[in-house]
């Protein structure tokens, strides 16, 4: 089976092939065409690093950020984000109160390419999501902090109680007061997304990246003091570096480490590394591609 860096390399041979035809012989499309093949054989070296170093330790080797990415949480202030920028020696750490806001914040200092949310992006209809599925069989001991999506109806009712009924007719399952909490953050993310923002905008679950990170789910609860060191320490070897500021006005120590946490799994989609929960995506009738990216 042709691997990820194999792939690449194949795309890096096409251009060279281009380079030796007409379009080479115009010298701005040339030297454009020659910028690519350096930059796409670096990628695929990467990627090679990383597989092998993953093979060898389960762990994947520290994140290269090849592009500006930003990883998002909501806080109480509203939406926490942590900047990861090439060449930068640690995340920036960034509050507005609404993602909107946020993301507009980012890019006008900054040519984000992709921005990683903890949140449910692509809302089933009458189904139950695979990514749920598929996250909690990979955290093992931590299963429980993956709360089911609701269907889109469920979100449209404005109570609980109201949801409740709604998911129970269309899936069988009830709603809970933890669930039910993520609701309006839920319809924020989902009404941007169809604004149609010109980012990759993908759905991250902090603890699935710290056990992909770690090689297996941290247990601790990251409200703990041994959780945050933990959360931390993996953070650190994955190649994120301890953030400036942990805690603020309107957000927390956990907020935080969360928001980095998905910028590692951002970093790792912009770089070609980062696998999806399914694979590919479920579409669902919002058409948005509905997956967890770690």
């Amino acid at each position: 089976m042709e691997t990820d860096a194999q792939r690449i390399r194949g795309l890096a041979d096409g251009l060279t092939t281009a380079l030796a035809g007409p379009a080479g012989s115009d010298s701005e499309i040339g030297a454009a065409l020659e910028e690519s093949v350096a930059a796409l054989r670096r990628l695929a070296d990467v990627v090679e690093q990383h597989s092998a170093a993953a093979a060898t330790s389960g762990r994947p080797a520290p994140v290269e950020v090849v592009a500006p990415v930003l990883g998002v949480d909501g806080c109480s202030a509203g939406w926490v984000g942590a900047l990861l920028e090439p060449g930068a020696p640690r995340p920036r750490i960034v509050v507005a109160p609404t993602i909107a806001e946020l993301v507009a914040m980012v890019r006008e200092s900054t040519g984000v390419r992709v921005v990683g949310v903890d949140i449910p992006i692509g809302l089933p209809d009458s189904t139950i999501r695979q990514a749920d599925v598929l996250a909690r069989r990979a955290l093992p001991g931590k299963a429980s902090s993956i709360f089911s999506t609701l269907t889109r109806p469920a979100y449209g009712a404005t109570t609980r109680l109201e949801a409740d009924a709604v998911n129970r007719d269309l899936v069988g399952q009830g709603v809970g007061a933890q669930a039910f909490a993520l609701r309006d953050k839920i319809v924020e993310v989902d009404a941007w997304l169809r604004t149609r923002p010109t980012v990759t905008v993908l759905e991250v679950h902090p603890e699935v990246s710290f056990a992909t990170m770690s090689g297996a789910p941290i247990l601790a609860s990251k409200k703990t003091d041994e959780g945050r060191e933990e959360r931390l320490a993996a953070l650190t070897a994955a190649g994120v570096a301890r953030p400036p500021v942990l805690r603020g006005q309107g957000y927390a120590a956990d907020d935080v480490l969360d928001a980095c946490a998905v910028a590692w799994s951002a970093a790792r989609h912009a770089a070609g590394l980062a696998r999806s929960l399914p694979d590919p995506p479920e579409v669902f009738s919002d058409g948005i591609p509905a997956a967890i990216w770690a």
